[in-house]
């Protein structure tokens, strides 16, 4: 298994990962890279597999393998451990690993990514809410695949604008953004393995291996956590997101952004910056 990195920074540097979400690649953290990287840490963003780069299997999409991705990742880094920055479904990923594999794990910074136990609980309280109704949506074979290849991937398009707060989707840097994760979008099967993990979430639901994760997650964080979340997110309300705490052992700080949606760390990038240095100088 083969995982595409971007990698800045002095080899000698503390390791920071950072892991994109739906619907990005690596570039979706070209603000956070450079800065962390002149800051002196050692920074690599990856492709998750099934995206960008990487390999793209036709399994391994749930939350167990993911974690193991990246904590392989790590150590074929060099690193004996890792910050590990995720967003949106890099986000579960990370709160993940510091639950199932904290060895590797230094601390955690979680962007618009409320821990799977929070999310889970929210999407019983509410079964139609927006973020369930879209993983929904996906479930269903070929058709999703089709809707995002559609008219070069207008839908990925649709989907950056629908979640970002007020802004974003009107300023200049918008339509090379929407360009970049159209074209990943398009890569060959991509469209098909980025939605395997949702599919897993829901399908897992009715399996022993989803209440065998949802017990392991039932465990608490040894780690610090920074928790980045957009008060505008459209899908993922900030109440979810505070509710982490509940899952935190070793410190839980939550930074609300105003005015900002779902893709925090490409909508307000120097506030995300700002937040990860302060997080790290600690």
């Amino acid at each position: 298994m083969q995982l595409h990195v971007a990698e800045a920074g002095p080899e000698s540097g503390p390791l920071v990962l950072l892991l994109h979400g739906f619907p990005g690649f690596w570039w979706a953290w070209r603000h956070q890279l450079p800065a962390l990287a002149t800051a002196g840490y050692r920074v690599a963003a990856a492709d998750l597999r099934g995206y960008g780069e990487s390999d793209r299997p036709p399994r391994g999409y749930d939350l167990w393998t993911l974690a193991g991705d990246a904590a392989g990742l790590v150590r074929s880094l060099g690193a004996r451990e890792a910050t590990i920055v995720g967003a949106g479904w890099g986000g579960a990923v990370a709160w993940t690993l510091a639950t199932l594999r904290p060895g590797v794990v230094s601390r955690i910074a979680a962007v618009a990514a409320p821990h799977p136990r929070a999310v889970r609980a929210a999407a019983r309280r509410r079964p139609w809410g927006p973020a369930v109704r879209i993983v929904a949506s996906l479930q269903p074979p070929r058709l999703p695949e089709r809707r995002l290849r559609r008219d070069d991937a207008a839908w990925v398009a649709d989907l950056l604008r629908a979640g970002s707060g007020d802004g974003w989707a009107s300023a200049p840097e918008f339509a090379e953004v929407a360009d970049r994760h159209r074209a990943a979008m398009l890569t060959p099967r991509v469209s098909h393995t980025a939605l395997e993990g949702f599919r897993w979430c829901v399908r897992s639901q009715f399996r022993p291996d989803g209440a065998r994760y949802a017990a392991a997650m039932d465990r608490r964080v040894t780690v610090p956590v920074l928790q980045i979340h957009g008060d505008a997110d459209p899908w993922v309300p900030d109440r979810v997101a505070r509710a982490s705490a509940h899952w935190c052992d070793a410190g839980h700080v939550h930074r609300t952004l105003a005015g900002v949606g779902h893709f925090p760390h490409q909508e307000a990038p120097q506030h995300i910056t700002d937040a990860l240095l302060d997080f790290l100088d600690e």
